[in-house]
């Protein structure tokens, strides 16, 4: 049983069976939000679901990024992203014509961003969520 449905605007119904949550910010009270800073929980966030989910493509939804006209400190202008990192494996069905729907699927797990902790669901996901290419992005595999 999955924890939720997403429907991609292709159409393309993708089954999400786990998602981990955390504040983009949390634990790092010693550095304001910058360029510098985001990019390195980002590539955190990625080499962590690669080493957590290494049978399944990794893709990493680019996130927002909002420039207040706020102070600029040592490692440059204030940088915001969303306050929610979330980590999701998706399965939906095979890529491949002709496979067996109870032995293959497709598999993906996505880094995306989001301003508040709900999961997603069906059609009222985040837009950039909904437009995965999954045909290009995800990966088959043996049940």
């Amino acid at each position: 049983m999955s924890l939720s449905r997403v429907v991609l605007t292709s159409g393309r119904s993708l089954d999400l069976a786990e998602l981990r949550l955390s504040s983009t910010y949390g634990g790092m009270p010693e550095h304001y939000p910058c360029k510098p800073v985001n990019d390195g929980r980002i590539q955190g966030l990625v080499r962590s679901a690669q080493r957590a989910f290494p049978a399944a493509p990794t893709h990493l939804v680019p996130p927002p990024r909002e420039r207040p006209d706020q102070y600029t400190g040592a490692f440059g202008p204030v940088e915001v992203l969303p306050s929610v990192a979330c980590v999701g494996v998706f399965h939906s069905t095979a890529l491949a014509p002709g496979s067996d729907p109870l032995l293959h699927r497709s598999t993906l797990t996505v880094i995306w961003f989001q301003s508040t902790p709900r999961v997603p669901y069906d059609c009222d996901a985040e837009p950039t969520l909904r437009e995965l290419a999954w045909e290009e992005l995800a990966s088959d595999n043996e049940l």
